[in-house]
């Protein structure tokens, strides 16, 4: 039975951007009870809830925290328990969340897609090893694919990006590989270009992503492709009265930048906010404030923005 109440059942329905439900992830309290007993009951409540709360998939991530060791044996041993007990939970396609080759291969060769759709591939990156394998295993299986634009090769191997336009070339050349490789089409290619803490953004990032979703909006060649963000990280820090209202000021700057998808809470009421609204002066005004000005360091502009943020603690 699925469980939501009608006013959430009611905000999901209005809804405007994909959602890609988060709570199947031991970042969060009840996933990691679940892991720890090894409950399916309690992952299924986890997929019901997610599910009547509107979500149009289900992130699977059973690895580690920084508060909880998994070892890598442990995962593969659960996945063939725990994927049937989600998908009798859910008829929404689960999104396989791993870097490794050796997980996503057992959870796609458990998971019926008959039964709920096409599952997500969570994520080629330029850092990940065995790409290879990874872009067989999508052709394979099928599968939608999450990339990460925020990193990059480089000469050396790989490397963070620092600006938009280096995540805007990532994820050309990620969509033109699967492609050849992987046999996919722009609609199966999610993009995420990353996302920082609003609060901590010493480095640009929060920027750096919004620039790059632009530039791929007006790319003609990646028309289609579905642009998403793992959305809790930018409130991660601060205080939890205002965490909402920063996502849903975030949520509505980046629409407006061709963001279509979110990895998120589907228990929060997110929704894009009134252009008045105070969340969305004070974010606007720190974002602009985190773009260095001539001769300053995205450093010393960075710690400013987060100063601008702080404006909403009061």
């Amino acid at each position: 039975m699925t469980e939501a109440n009608p006013d959430a059942t009611a905000r999901s329905a209005t809804r405007p951007f994909g959602m890609i439900g988060e709570l199947i992830n031991n970042s969060f309290a009840r996933a990691r009870r679940a892991w720890t007993d090894r409950d399916l009951d309690a992952y299924q409540h986890l997929a019901r809830l997610q599910t009547g709360l509107g979500a149009d998939a289900l992130t699977v991530n059973v690895d580690g925290t920084q508060a909880l060791r998994v070892r890598p044996e442990e995962m593969l041993d659960f996945i063939p328990d725990l994927v049937p007990a989600l998908q009798e939970a859910t008829s929404l396609p689960l999104a396989f969340d791993n870097p490794s080759v050796a997980f996503h291969r057992k959870c796609l060769e458990t998971y019926d897609a008959k039964r709920n759709g096409p599952a997500i591939f969570n994520s080629v990156a330029a850092s990940r090893e065995e790409l290879d394998a990874m872009y067989e295993l999508i052709a394979e299986h099928d599968t939608m694919v999450i990339v990460m634009a925020s990193e990059r090769f480089t000469e050396k191997g790989s490397a963070q990006c620092s600006s938009g336009q280096h995540a805007y070339e990532s994820a050309r050349h990620f969509v033109e590989i699967l492609h050849e490789r992987a046999g996919r089409r722009n609609e199966h290619i999610i993009i995420d270009p990353g996302l920082a803490p609003i609060s901590a953004d010493t480095y640009g990032l929060v920027n750096m992503g919004l620039d790059a979703m632009r530039l791929i909006r007006g790319d003609p060649d990646l028309e289609g492709v579905h642009i998403s963000v793992g959305l809790t990280n930018f409130s991660f820090g601060v205080p939890k009265g205002i965490r909402l209202g920063l996502e849903n000021a975030y949520v509505t700057i980046a629409m407006e930048a061709g963001l279509d998808y979110v990895l998120g809470n589907p228990e929060k009421d997110l929704q894009p906010l009134d252009p008045d609204d105070r969340f969305m002066d004070v974010v606007l005004q720190a974002l602009e404030e985190g773009r260095p000005g001539e001769g300053e360091s995205q450093e010393d502009a960075g710690f400013r923005q987060s100063v601008r943020i702080m404006d909403l603690y009061k």
